[in-house]
């Protein structure tokens, strides 16, 4: 039998009244109808995991007439919280389903905390804090304990006492490994006893508080949380960490009626605390539990679903789960080979305007990316094309929190008359020089009738006459003096933009972003931050240098001077956001943000060697396989028709260049399941390298920010334990094909190019003519409507020329838009 096919069907039961079980497949009415005792249920995406929690509640409630206030469904979203409540009322009946506690773990021990606020230790009157809040109680905290925050960032702090928290542990239980864990200790304390003080608590707070009273056997609160609920469902458990498996044991100690659902095939949240090893320990813990296993996809073609069981089948330690679905096969997945990311974008984008003028809501397309850093080029070339798009679970590029400072540095290093930028940086990193100084410092600008800069020197030096001040402004009737404290810090600010303005003449653009982000001691803070979302500013940090660089490369290629205004004039005029708000929207996002959701169509891009998988750059940060394996199934069964995944041979990220394999998950895809592809710009370039026996023809650019670039494969660090085949393999498989049509088959590899196969009319361009000198490349007779090629951006159409004895070319590139060119850079287009 096809092991895609159905497996052989159980004979359905006798339906009861009252419910329509025929809307479900045999294991999930098993699962729906059972009542009493622990029940596993192993749910394979897109299996209907929702449909059966609904089922199996109402169930509950019909049939077995338990109350519904009995009855604890708990999930990680409010979306999904208010999705199993929007079917159950379609059910059972919106009266009934509001006695029911269906809600996210937070809520839920939000709720429970206010009934039994006394035994927490807490007023009725308790607030939450946020992560604003708990930041300005870390503040204080090293403050109070003279612990200098450059040394001890207060994000770092919190995120150790976040992760004690998530495992149960508390101050006390605290171990210490050395004078920096001392510290940690030490601000944990002082931490809890600022929160108990305010009648605070943080949203770790919330589920160890209800823990703590569940799992004391003397608490009367105890007594009643653990006779409250007589059945316990959770959604989503393969993310639960080991206070929220704690929890919701101490809920069932009396009847063990907990129901979990979830797919270790899909815990993606390792970083976030989620333990993958309690929804594969259930059955250890609970030796009597039935398990029932969803297997069915009823969101995917064929080919997505093959695809995603033959990237997860290998994945180590796993619930045997053999993924199929009854829908048609569908489309193949597209893999394409991609020039660079500029390639990849320009892809993407003419695939997602083919999808539009077929029919497709752009709300029903998705663009996936392993990290944040990758959506800058991908939303350079939507905008372009005017495509409406939205970042889901992030900031559009350029208005994210770090991209912004360091803009505001070079605008200030350009322009030290700009007050916005510089209220902006005054203090980023932390530089001692609070808002009471600033108020002093706009007070003096003010009354001097000059800029914040300029109002340094002779604030610091009192030079401002308190007559220049109108009194409205000062609340003492004068202007008070600075502390020393605030002088030093002022003045330090100012000589850090003096050096940086002198450097100017001196370094490229992007040399100086690098200088600043040095200099400033912002890398610097972000690296001792050692967390995941510091990691991830520090990677959007390198792809705004690289953005810097690729317009010093545009600029040079065009005969022009690359200057810091320049650049900043360029962001200034691309950063603005679409005014089309309340049109359908591509969706943009990482992949941790998809988990949940579903397209029409998915563009799975970047599908590269340390990139995903991902190795971090942060050698003491190790990552994954599994993880990312899981991650890469996740993506796959986003798709419900049409998925596509792209591939570069060469990326600049982070501000280096790298020359890439592909993923050793495309390895794994079934072979009939994928369609091969490659853009024109990545056949060129194959065909070029070809005719010079594989020589190089493309120049690195390795910045000198985040250490020294990667020039090759050799010498790159890799996974731990690497698998039995080599990502080689992937690259070795996934041939080179000629650019197909929609629906047109691909073709053979276009390798090794010979003058004798060549079609009539075909152009070969040799070596010699490539290098042609001086007057315009290959001395051709550029014309409006040719193809042409340049090292960097690839092919192009020549849109207009200017002529004269070095003359500059209107080319439009594929990825990268119009650009000027000078005719010399340019080689016949192939």
């Amino acid at each position: 039998m096809d092991r895609f096919a159905a497996p052989d069907a159980y004979p359905p039961p006798p339906p009861e009244p009252g419910l329509p079980y025929e809307e479900l497949n045999e294991p999930q009415a098993r699962a729906a109808r059972h009542a009493e005792g622990p029940l596993l249920i192993f749910a394979g995406a897109g299996s209907g995991k929702t449909r059966v929690i609904v089922y199996r509640i109402a169930n509950l409630i019909v049939t077995h007439r338990v109350p519904p206030y009995r009855i604890l469904a708990v999930t990680f979203t409010n979306k999904a919280a208010s999705e199993m409540k929007r079917r159950l009322e379609g059910l059972i009946g919106a009266d009934i389903v509001k006695d029911l506690w269906v809600g996210t773990f937070h809520a839920v021990c939000a709720r429970l905390l206010r009934r039994h606020h006394e035994a927490a230790g807490l007023e009725k009157n308790f607030v939450i804090y946020d992560d604003d809040d708990q930041r300005a109680v870390m503040n204080r905290v090293l403050k109070e304990l003279n612990l200098d925050d450059r040394r001890y960032p207060p994000r770092q702090v919190l995120s150790r006492i976040h992760a004690e928290k998530q495992e149960g542990r508390g101050p006390g239980e605290f171990e210490r490994n050395g004078y920096f864990d001392d510290a940690i200790a030490r601000c944990f304390a002082a931490y809890e006893r600022h929160l108990k003080a305010a009648n605070a608590v943080d949203f770790d707070d919330l589920l160890l508080s209800v823990l703590r009273l569940a799992e004391d056997p003397a608490s009367l609160a105890g007594e009643d949380l653990r006779g409250r609920f007589r059945h316990v469902l959770v959604d989503e458990f393969q993310d639960v960490n080991q206070v929220q498996y704690r929890l919701v044991r101490s809920f069932c100690k009396s009847h063990d009626n907990l129901c979990v659902v979830g797919d270790d095939d899909q815990s993606i949240y390792r970083w976030r605390g989620a333990d993958v090893r309690i929804v594969r320990g259930f059955r250890r813990d609970f030796p009597h539990a039935t398990v029932v296993k969803l297997e069915q996809n009823y969101r995917s073609v064929g080919h997505v679903v093959r695809g995603a069981l033959g990237v997860i089948r290998h994945a180590s330690d796993r619930e045997p789960k053999e993924l199929w679905t009854s829908n048609q096969d569908g489309a193949q997945i597209d893999v394409v080979a991609a020039d660079s990311e500029h390639d990849e974008a320009a892809w993407v984008v003419e695939c997602v305007r083919e999808l539009i003028a077929q029919g497709v809501s752009p709300n029903e397309i998705a663009v996936f990316y392993r990290i944040h850093a990758q959506s800058r080029v991908l939303e350079e070339v939507l905008r372009e094309a005017r495509i409406p798009y939205q970042i889901i679970g992030g900031t559009r590029f350029f208005e994210r929190a770090e991209v912004k400072n360091l803009l505001s540095y070079l605008r200030v290093v350009v322009n030290p008359r700009s007050d916005v930028d510089l209220n902006r940086i005054i203090n980023v990193p932390a530089r001692k020089i609070g808002q009471s100084t600033v108020d002093k410092l706009i007070q003096a600008a003010d009354a001097l009738g000059v800029s914040l800069y300029e109002a340094i020197e002779p604030l610091v030096g009192g030079a401002v006459p308190p007559s220049a001040v109108p009194r409205s402004a000062l609340p003492t009737g004068r202007l008070e003096p600075l502390a020393s404290a605030a002088k030093r810090s002022l003045l330090g600010f100012r000589d850090l933009m003096q050096g940086l303005m002198a450097e100017m003449p001196r370094l490229s653009p992007s040399e100086l972003a690098e200088e600043v982000l040095a200099r400033s001691g912002y890398a610097r803070m972000l690296e001792q931050d050692d967390s995941v979302e510091s990691e991830a500013r520090l990677q959007n940090l390198r792809e705004l240098v690289q953005s810097i660089v690729d317009y010093e490369q545009e600029a040079i290629a065009a005969g022009e001077d690359a200057t810091l205004s320049g650049y900043l004039e360029r962001v200034s005029l691309v950063s603005d956001a679409d005014a089309l708000v309340d049109m359908p929207k591509v969706a943009m996002m990482t992949i941790h943000a998809a988990k949940g959701l579903e397209f029409h169509a998915v563009f799975l891009t970047g599908m590269e060697e340390d990139l995903f998988p991902f190795r971090s750059q942060d050698p003491n940060r190790k990552g994954d396989i599994e993880e990312e394996r899981r991650l890469a199934y996740v993506a796959i069964t986003r798709a419900r028709q049409r998925l596509w995944i792209t591939h570069a041979a060469r990326r600049a990220i982070f501000g280096q260049t790298r020359y890439c394999l592909p993923s050793r998950f495309l390895a794994d895809l079934p072979p009939a399941s994928v369609r091969p592809m490659a853009t024109p710009t990545s056949m060129m370039a194959q065909r070029r390298m070809d005719v010079v026996g594989g020589g190089g023809g493309y120049g690195a650019s390795a910045g000198r920010f985040g250490g020294s670039g990667e020039r090759s494969w050799e010498g790159r660090g890799s996974w731990e334990g690497r698998e039995r085949r080599p990502a080689a393999q992937a690259e070795e498989r996934l041939a080179w094909s000629r650019f197909p049509r929609e629906g047109e088959p691909a073709r053979a590899p276009a390798r090794d190019v010979d003058r004798a196969e060549r079609a009539p009319g075909e152009r070969y361009v040799e070596r010699e003519a490539v290098d042609a000198g001086g007057e315009g490349g290959e001395g051709l007779a550029l014309r409006r409507g040719m193809r042409v090629f340049h090292e960097r951006f690839g092919p192009g159409v020549v849109e207009s020329v200017d002529p004269g004895a070095d003359p500059i070319v209107t080319v439009k590139f594929s990825g990268w838009g119009k650009k000027r060119i000078k005719a010399a850079f340019l080689r016949a287009g192939t």
